[in-house]
This record gives C-alpha cells, sequence and structure tokens, in this order.
C-alpha cells in the first residue's frame, strides 16, 4: 500500500510539473507574437533557460501550422476580390502610361522654361549666403573688436606703467568682454596671458615700491631736518612772545632793581637792548668771548638747510603716489594683505639699519643730528602713510616702532656708554634732542621718556662742566700776578672788574672819580666771580625747554653750584695754595681774595634768583655754600701760610753755626737770629691786610715753631757735649726772641700772651743754668712748681749733655768733686725715674731715706 501511494504522488507531481510547464511555453509564444521583433530577446533566454526545448519546438510547429491553416481560410475567403481587382489594375495600367508620357512632356517644358530661373536662384541663394557671413563677420567681429581694442590698451598701459588702470581694464575685459567671444582660440590666448599680466604688474609694481621705499630712506634726513626746523621756528616764535610779555611785567614791577643788576651783573639773562625790534632768546643776551664755550645755541641750526626749505611738507620732498598706486594695485589683484605686510617689513627693516648705523658713528655732534633727522624722517613719512593711505599702517603699528627706537635710544644714549666729547658738544647734542623730542610729539608720540633721558644726561653733563671749568679756574690762577689790582684811570676799568660787586670806599661818593685806586684784590676775584655767573648760565641753557618748573630748575642750577663751589672750585683753591712756588705775599693774597669772594655770594644768590624767579629761603630753595667753600679755601691757605713762615724759619735755623764747647759767651745774639727777627717784623708788616686774627695766629705760630726749633736744637741727640758758656750764649738768642715777642711784633695780643710761646725753653735754661734741681724735684707735678713746663725727659737729655768743669775726669778726684759727682748721680737717678715713671717713694723706703740725704746734700752745695 505504501508503495502504490508514493507512486500515485509522484504521479500527482509530474502532472502538477508538466501543467506548469506548458503554460510558461504558452505564455512565452504569447509573448513571441505580441512583441516587437527587437524586444523578444527576454523570450528566447527564458526558453533556453528551459529544460523542455523539444517539447518548446514541437509546440512552436504546432502553434505555426495552427497559423498557417488560418492564413490560407482568410485566402480562401477574398480570393473573388482580389481577382476583381487585379483585372481593374489591369484595366488602369494603360490609363497609366498615358498619363506618365503626359507628364514627362509636361515635366522636360517645365524643366526646359525654368533653367534660366535655377540659374537666378542659385546666384540668388549664393549672394544671399554671402550676405549672411558678411553679417555674421561684421557682428562677430564687432563683438571681438572691443576685446582686441581692451587687450591692446592693456599693454598701452603696461608700456605707460600705468599698472592701476591696466588692471581695472583686464578686470573689465575678463568679466564682461572675454566671456562674449570664448569660443575663439585667440580668447583662450588671452586668458592664459592674463595671470602673466597680472604677475608683471605685481613685480612691476613691486619695484615700484622698493624704488619708492629708496628714495625715502635716502630723503628722510632731509624731512626730519625740515620737520625739525619747523617745530624749532615755531618754538622760538612762542619763546620769543612769551619772554617779551614777561620782560614787560618785570621791566613794571622791577625796574629799578633790574637797572642797579645790570650795571653790576655781565650778562644778565633778561637783559634787553630796547632799539631791538626782534629780541633774541633772553638766555642768549650775555655777551660772549672767545674762551666761552656755550656760544648762541642756534648754532646748531647752522647745519640744517637753507630757510627755503622751512615750509616743505614729506610730500613736497618726496612723491608719495607710489605707495597710493601699489595700495590700489594690490587690492586689484586680491594680494593687500601681502602688500601691508610686505610695506611694514621693509620699513621695519630701515628704523632697524638706521639705528644700527647710528650706533657704530655716534661721536659727533653731526652724526647725532644725522641719527635724529632720519629718524624724524621715519616717522613723519609714517604718520604722513598713517593719514592719507588707507590701514596700510595702523596706530598700533607705529607705536610699536616708536617703542622699539625710543628704547633703542634709551640703551644706547645712556651717559655712562657713550663718550660726550665735550660739555659744548652735549648741550647741543641735548639741544638735538630737545627739538626731536618735541617734533616727534608734535606728530603725537609720547617722548616723556626722552625728557627723563635729558635728566638722566644732566649728571654726566655737570660733570663735564666742572671739569671744563676747572681747566678755566686752572686758567685764571695761573694768569693771575696775586698783587692788588692799580687802576691809573677810569679806562683801567674794564667790563671784568664791572661784573664783580665790589663794595670799595674809592668808588663811593666824592672819590669815585678820584685816581690812581688801589683795590685790595687781585684780578683773578672778577674772574672767577664771572666764571661762577658763566657756569650757572650754562646750568640754565640746560635745563631750557626741560619742561620743568621754575622751583626745579632753581634746585639743578643750585645743586650744580654747589658743586662747583664745593669740588670744583674748592680743590682748584686748595690745589692753588699748595703749590710751592706760591710765596708768602702770594697766599696772603690768596686769604684777601677769598674773602672778598665769599662776601660776593650774596650776589651770587641773588643773580641766581634773578634768573630763576625762586626766592632764596622758599621751602625747596636749597641755599649756595659758596661762603663755606671760601672759609675753607682761606683756612687752607692761611694753614699754608703757617707752613710756608715755620719753613722760612727752618730756613733760617738751618744757617745756625753754635759752638757747644766754648769756653766764653759772645755777649751778642747770633747773627742768624737777628735776621730772623728782622724777617718776622718784615713779614707781618705785610699781614696788616690780613684779618687781625690771622696775622695773630701767624705770629703765635712763628713763635711757637721757633721755640720748638730751639727746643729741639739744644736736646739734639747728635750735640753730646754743651759748656755752660755755650748755654749761656743759646741763652742770650732765647732772650732776643723773648724780646721780640714782648714788642708786639702784630698788635692785639694780650699781654704775656705771645711770650708763654718760650716758657718752655726758657724754664728749661733756667732750671739748668741755675741748677735748682731742689725746687724741680720739690715742686715736680704741682700747679705751683717753677719749673712746670720742664718735662723730665728733656731735662734728662740736657743734664746729659752739660760739662761743668773743664779739669774733666781728674776733679772727681778731689773731696768737692766727688761730692759733685755723687749729687750729679742723684739728680741723674732721679731724672730717669721721673722718665721711666717709677715712684721715688719706693727708693727711698728702700734706700733708707736716701733722697731726704740727697735733697739736704743738694742743698748744701
Amino acid at each position: 500500500m505504501d508503495t502504490i501511494d508514493n507512486s500515485s504522488d509522484k504521479g500527482t507531481e509530474n502532472t502538477e510539473q508538466e501543467t506548469n510547464v506548458d503554460r510558461e511555453h504558452e505564455r512565452i509564444l504569447n509573448e513571441i507574437e505580441t512583441t516587437d521583433t527587437a524586444f523578444i530577446g527576454a523570450s528566447l533566454r527564458a526558453v533556453y533557460e528551459g529544460n523542455d526545448h523539444q517539447k518548446f519546438l514541437n509546440r512552436l510547429d504546432s502553434r505555426i501550422k495552427q497559423h498557417d491553416k488560418d492564413i490560407e481560410k482568410m485566402c480562401n475567403f477574398h480570393y473573388q476580390g482580389f481577382i476583381e481587382s487585379i483585372t481593374e489594375l489591369i484595366n488602369v495600367r494603360g490609363d497609366a502610361e498615358k498619363l506618365k508620357n503626359q507628364t514627362i512632356v509636361i515635366n522636360k517644358e517645365l524643366h526646359d522654361s525654368g533653367k534660366e530661373v535655377v540659374v537666378k536662384n542659385d546666384t540668388l541663394i549664393q549672394c544671399r549666403l554671402q550676405q549672411k557671413n558678411v553679417v555674421s563677420a561684421i557682428e562677430k567681429l564687432t563683438t571681438c573688436l572691443p576685446v582686441l581694442q581692451m587687450y591692446g590698451k592693456i599693454l598701452e598701459q603696461m608700456e605707460e606703467e600705468r599698472y592701476y588702470a591696466a588692471l581695472k581694464t583686464l578686470e573689465q575685459l575678463e568679466t564682461s568682454y572675454l566671456p562674449q567671444i570664448y569660443q575663439y582660440r585667440f580668447c583662450d590666448i588671452m586668458k592664459n596671458d592674463i595671470p602673466n599680466i597680472r604677475m608683471t604688474i605685481r613685480e612691476k609694481s613691486t619695484k615700484l615700491l622698493n624704488d619708492f621705499l629708496e628714495d625715502v630712506r635716502k630723503k628722510s634726513s632731509q624731512i626730519g631736518m625740515v620737520a625739525m626746523k619747523q617745530v624749532e621756528k615755531e618754538r622760538d616764535l612762542d619763546e620769543k612772545s612769551q619772554q617779551a610779555d614777561e620782560l614787560y611785567l618785570k621791566n613794571q614791577n622791577e625796574s629799578n632793581t633790574l637797572t642797579t643788576i645790570s650795571k653790576l651783573v655781565e650778562g644778565n639773562p633778561f637783559e634787553e637792548e630796547e632799539e631791538e625790534t626782534n629780541s633774541k632768546n633772553p638766555f642768549d643776551e650775555e655777551p660772549q668771548d672767545e674762551n666761552n664755550p656755550f656760544m648762541e645755541e642756534k648754532q646748531t641750526a647752522d647745519m640744517y638747510q637753507p630757510e627755503s626749505n622751512q615750509d616743505l611738507s614729506a610730500s613736497d620732498i618726496v612723491d608719495f603716489s607710489p605707495v597710493y598706486k601699489c595700495l590700489h594695485i594690490f587690492g586689484l589683484i586680491k594680494s593687500r594683505e601681502w602688500f601691508e605686510e610686505y610695506y611694514r617689513k621693509q620699513r621695519h627693516k630701515q628704523v632697524q639699519l638706521i639705528l644700527e648705523k647710528s650706533v657704530g658713528t655716534l661721536g659727533s655732534v653731526e652724526s647725532y643730528i644725522t641719527m635724529f633727522h632720519e629718524i624724524v624722517g621715519f616717522f613723519v613719512v609714517e604718520d604722513h602713510i598713517l593719514h592719507t593711505a588707507q590701514n596700510l599702517v595702523t596706530q598700533k603699528y607705529i607705536t610699536g616702532l616708536w617703542d622699539m627706537v625710543l628704547l633703542h635710544l634709551l640703551n644706547k644714549l645712556v651717559p655712562n656708554q657713550i663718550n660726550f666729547p665735550d660739555a659744548p658738544s652735549m648741550m647741543q647734542i641735548k639741544n638735538i634732542i630737545v627739538i626731536f623730542a618735541d617734533t616727534l610729539k608734535a606728530y603725537g608720540f609720547a617722548v616723556d621718556r626722552l625728557f627723563g633721558l635729558l635728566m638722566e644726561m644732566r649728571d654726566t653733563y655737570g660733570e663735564m662742566m666742572l671739569k671744563l671749568w676747572q681747566e678755566r679756574f686752572e686758567g685764571v690762577f695761573n694768569e693771575d700776578n696775586y698783587t692788588p689790582i692799580h687802576l691809573e684811570t677810569v679806562d683801567d676799568v674794564d667790563e671784568t672788574l664791572l661784573a664783580f660787586p665790589f663794595d670799595e670806599e674809592e668808588f663811593e661818593g666824592e672819590k669815585a672819580d678820584v685816581y690812581p685806586k688801589k683795590l685790595a684784590f687781585s684780578l683773578f676775584v672778577p674772574k672767577i666771580y664771572n666764571e661762577i655767573k658763566e657756569f650757572i648760565l650754562a646750568c640754565l641753557k640746560y635745563c631750557e625747554d626741560l619742561h620743568l618748573s621754575s622751583t626745579e630748575v632753581d634746585d639743578m642750577i643750585r645743586k650744580s653750584t654747589n658743586l662747583l663751589l664745593t669740588r670744583t672750585l674748592a680743590s682748584g683753591l686748595k690745589t692753588l695754595v699748595q703749590k710751592p712756588s706760591l710765596g708768602l705775599n702770594q697766599l696772603v693774597q690768596i686769604t684777601v681774595n677769598t674773602t672778598h669772594l665769599e662776601n660776593a655770594c650774596p650776589h651770587v644768590e641773588e643773580y641766581v634768583r634773578m634768573i630763576t624767579g625762586v626766592r632764596t629761603g622758599s621751602a625747596h630753595s636749597a641755599k649756595l655754600v659758596g661762603v663755606s667753600t671760601f672759609k675753607d679755601a682761606r683756612n687752607e691757605t692761611e694753614s699754608q701760610i703757617y707752613d710756608k713762615l715755620n719753613g722760612k724759619i727752618d730756613e733760617f735755623f738751618d744757617l745756625a753755626d753754635y759752638e757747644w764747647e766754648m769756653s766764653e759767651p759772645q755777649g751778642l745774639a747770633s747773627r742768624y737770629l737777628v735776621d730772623l727777627i728782622n724777617f718776622l717784623r718784615t713779614t707781618f708788616h705785610v699781614f696788616t691786610t690780613l684779618p687781625s686774627n690771622v696775622a695773630q695766629t701767624a705770629c703765635m705760630s712763628a713763635c711757637r715753631h721757633i721755640s720748638t726749633c730751639l727746643t729741639g736744637m739744644i736736646l739734639d741727640p747728635g750735640i753730646k757735649d754743651v759748656t755752660l758758656p755755650a748755654l749761656q750764649q743759646f741763652n742770650l738768642d732765647v732772650v732776643q726772641c723773648e724780646h721780640f715777642a714782648n714788642s708786639e711784633p702784630v698788635p692785639g695780643f694780650n699781654e704775656g700772651v705771645l711770650q708763654m710761646s718760650f716758657i718752655e725753653i726758657r724754664q728749661l735754661l733756667d732750671l739748668i743754668l741755675t741748677w735748682d734741681w731742689t725746687s724741680y724735684f720739690a715742686d715736680y707735678g704741682t700747679p705751683k712748681s717753677k719749673y712746670l713746663r720742664v718735662n723730665p725727659a728733656m731735662a734728662l737729655s740736657l743734664f746729659e749733655k752739660i760739662k761743668q768743669d773743664k779739669a774733666g775726669p781728674r776733679a772727681y778726684f778731689t773731696s768737692i768733686g766727688r761730692g759733685k759727682k755723687k749729687i750729679n748721680d742723684q739728680v741723674y737717678k732721679r731724672l730717669r725715674s721721673l722718665v721711666s715713671e717709677k715712684p721715688f717713694e719706693e727708693e727711698e723706703e728702700q734706700g733708707g731715706g736716701r733722697w731726704s740725704r740727697f735733697l739736704n746734700m743738694v742743698s748744701v752745695n
């Protein structure tokens, strides 16, 4: 049963498969029948992909046979009508032949009659074609001609270096004209040439810019010079107007004071002659001599160009059109940023080149002027570009460049790094820096630090001024003859002398016109006074244009003047008075001179007040120390007078020739001492021109020095023996000195004061000559001692030199001689004890009352 079931199932499956195949074949046949021949490929592919090819062919044959049968049936059905149609067609063929022949005849006739028309027609067609071509050519040429004209125009503009116009034309050609003729080959050539043209324009424009930069670099110095000259001119006009107003007010309020000062002070900076209508800088009014290095500051302007250039501007000197052209050109070629960067980079290199070049060449005033001119010219050009070329440079960029330049200047112009030639040159450099700063300030740059640099340079300038004035002081000292001034006539009163505010009776009242006259001081007094005034004016000149208040100017002038007085002048005077070549008379004259200079110090104070307007004694006003300077100089001079006088005394003592072993005194004072006393009398007579205290001190110093020399002479270790007659002769010389002291060689001493200079040598001689050892030892160390000034060492030294007996050592073999020897031994031991500071009481206790016996022996003898 199972086998039967499986067979029936398989039969069923096969039947279904055959049915499906039949259906598929039927569908394919339908598609072949209904589908166009070009699209039966898909149906045939389906047949070949199947497995029942034979079955399909069989079905295809059956279908063909079926269609043949259908065709045959249809033909059989329409056969009679077909026959009838053929018969009718045969009947019509004859008529058609006739019609054909007639048509040929007519056609021939028509052709014969239309040949001329055809020829005309062909000619017309050819003419119309030519006309059309001409019109088309005209239209195309009309379209191309402007393009070619534009291109030719570009080439002309390139030749004429009108690069901006060429770029505009090129842009118009590229955007408006070339698209209209894109189909032509020459259009492609033009298109390919456009980038080259742009590159050429860029290169030419870059070269044009480089030429402009080179031209600017060469003319920067001239631009800077003109700008600085204009600022200086405007500043001078403002200063003249302001100073004229100030002078008018001062003349109204202080006319009497100014008149007096103008007579006493030469070179008053506020003095102005009435006949001058074009007033000058009031600080330049003082008379100048060939030795004054601070001539009128306008000498610096001589280095500038002629006056005709004063009204020029940067655009008059340099043609800025190239940079404007390049700015627009690079904007058109889409390279504006590159152009701005390139321009700034090149200008940055130029300013660095200016700074690097200037550092290696600085030294002379001209090198500083050139450097500042170039820097000013650089920034004037940049400022012009800032305001005329839109966004080519910015204020921030220019400020950054200025900060770099300013930092470089501050580092390179530090006084300790640059050796300025001299003080006048430094003054010119200062003036140039001021004009430089004012010029850049006028263009909006911050220049406060430059004025700070000038304040730092002030100290260096002050040191250079002090060195210069040291040389000038030395010149005055070397030229002076150190004798009082004699004026034979009024013509001898020169400007230098009138400038000194001396107060002399000969120039007052009825004696004012009486000549000859004699002034107590020498010529170096008015010269030194004028040098101090010129120094003050030089300091004032440096303070000009630094934008300082009057108090600050006054403080600077006073500090510098104090340095001049306390350091330079004091050092010069000290060196002067220490010169070995100066004699006593010259030192005395220097003392008189310093006294008059000291008295002139208030006038110097008044002079400073007049030029600064700050009253002495104000809260911020320092006082000049001239009085103390001249006092110190006078004290040093007086000390030198004392030393010189003592030196002269030493020279006389070098002539002393004592015979220390003489047997009889001469009875008269030694010749050298007499000459010494005469010399002192003459010298002290010259000292009458000195202050009384100075003369008294010199006299006291001389007497004390004589006493010291006499004491040193008698106590000289080289002298081994001194006889009593020699000591008596020496005593006569001391008496002569005492008589000189009693004669009051210099008035003003109290009685007995001068004699006290010889009290020490007098007590020593009295002790030895009287042999009064009992009193000496008894009163030693007490205020009532008769020989209070006698030092035990001095007494011992002279005691050892004294020869008491002509018999020599044989005298000690007598009883009296032995007694004297014993006493001398006791005196010697006592003096040695006092010299060694050994208390004699201890020795007395150990010696069993020897001191008492010694005193008794001395008293007996």
